[in-house]
């Protein structure tokens, strides 16, 4: 069996608009304004699928859940991630740890920070302590610091262990449309 690490990255924004529910890493926040977007515009959720998807060389999350498919209009991006971390072990990776910074002044993160931890670690099957969620205001400079919106920013790290089964499996191309990532370049 050969261990390979990978890492990812991912950045998601939102704006904050009037009428909208305010959810980010999966908590309803009570704010005056919501998040804009397809689904629930979980800006949180959003970036750390995306670092996911990154890692795993799986596309990001607009190509995976199109913004123009109906069935995506008002989804749970908790239910998103966990479709993402499914797809993520369906390829024989798990998550070893992930760290999140949100940008904002407002609404104020620190209130919500454990429920959000708790939240994403339910929706990816890992303990809580794998998950990492800070907040940073930009000190009233940019978008974030006027308030027009939240930005989120997630890095995670991957282990894959690969298996001799894993190298001929050709479940993964069925299943996927591709093949099992790391077989070119020898992690398989």
């Amino acid at each position: 069996m050969e261990r390979a690490l990978r890492i990812g990255h991912g950045y998601d924004v939102h704006r904050l608009v009037a009428g909208r529910r305010c959810v980010i890493g999966g908590v309803d926040i009570p704010f005056e304004r919501g998040l804009l977007g397809h689904s629930d515009a979980d800006v949180l959720a959003h970036a750390l699928a995306d670092a996911i998807l990154g890692a795993i060389r799986a596309g990001d999350i607009g190509s995976l859940f199109p913004d123009t498919d109906p069935a995506y209009e008002d989804a749970d991006s908790l239910v998103l991630l966990a479709r993402v971390m499914s797809r993520a072990r369906d390829l024989g990776f798990e998550l070893i740890d992930a760290d999140c910074t949100l940008a904002c002044e407002q609404p104020k993160i620190a209130p919500h920070r454990e429920r959000m931890r708790a939240n994403l670690a339910s929706a990816l099957h890992v303990s809580r302590e794998r998950i990492g969620v800070k907040a940073t205001t930009t000190e009233r400079l940019g978008w974030e610091g006027a308030g027009r919106g939240v930005g989120a920013w997630a890095v995670c790290l991957l282990e894959r262990r690969c298996t001799d089964e894993m190298a001929v499996d050709q479940g993964h191309t069925a299943r996927w449309g591709a093949e099992c990532p790391g077989e070119a370049d020898g992690e398989c």
